[in-house]
């Protein structure tokens, strides 16, 4: 078998990075191919799978590879406290198209339009997992897979759909665009099938999407208040989706 060392840098160019112990463990949780993980402690790293996912621990057992602190300092940008990493195959494109076009839907897509932070992405993914929308699609240039985004999203890429895509392939279903000169959330049923949009931090949303929505939303928000967070606002409209007879994947 080969070394660790070896294997990663046979995956490395297109491998998704999992950063950390608990990315690595929500990967395994929802079926990433993982060729190969490392750590700096085998021994704590397994300590912490008892504790916490005991579930993948026999899975961590045969899957991490001890290897010294300034090799895997040398192979993530940002060395994570529990000293894990890992590298897991992205899932295909045509996969995840597969998923969002797939009718009909139980759970809404999530669209960021033309977001601009990575940790607000990662967030959002995050929180789309956790209600278990049918996925995540980004316009415009950021890169939904970006290390950063997998980090913020604790590596529940793998747990829903996550995909770039332009406005004009947005998966089918009726469009409610976040808004704030749009309807009360509060009076609205949003159907499993919607698309829900949210725009940029800096700009809201884009003419492009604005136009392609079939409804403008509002959130309650106290006068003079500028706005919500991008992830609360994704939070607070997936929760009102779920009260009003949505059906997350939760238990």
């Amino acid at each position: 078998m080969t070394d660790p060392l070896t294997r990663w840098r046979e995956h490395a160019e297109d491998a998704v990075l999992l950063d950390g112990f608990h990315a690595l463990k929500h990967a395994l949780r929802f079926g990433a191919e993982v060729p190969v993980a490392v750590t700096t402690d085998r021994q704590a790293a397994l300590a912490l799978a008892e504790e916490l996912a005991g579930d993948v621990r026999d899975t961590l057992d045969a899957l991490l590879a001890q290897v010294p602190g300034e090799t895997y300092a040398s192979l993530v940008p940002r060395p994570h406290p529990t000293g894990v990493a890992a590298l897991a195959v992205r899932p295909s494109r045509e996969a995840n198209l597969r998923r969002l076009a797939h009718t009909p839907r139980t759970a809404p897509v999530v669209v960021l339009d033309h977001p601009r932070n990575l940790g607000n992405a990662g967030a959002v993914i995050r929180l789309a997992a956790g209600f278990g929308a049918t996925g995540v699609v980004t316009t415009g240039t950021l890169d939904p897979w970006h290390p950063t985004v997998v980090r913020g999203g604790a590596g529940l890429h793998f747990a829903t759909a996550v995909e770039r895509l332009g406005v004009e392939e947005l998966p089918p279903g009726p469009v409610f665009a976040l808004d704030p000169e749009g309807d009360d959330i509060r009076g609205v049923k949003l159907p499993d099938d919607a698309v829900l949009a949210f725009g940029s931090e800096r700009s809201g949303l884009s003419a492009q999407l604005r136009a392609r929505a079939d409804h403008l939303l509002r959130l309650p928000m106290r006068p003079q208040v500028s706005s919500y967070n991008l992830a609360t606002s994704v939070a607070m409209t997936l929760y009102h989706w779920s009260a009003t007879g949505g059906a997350p994947a939760v238990s």
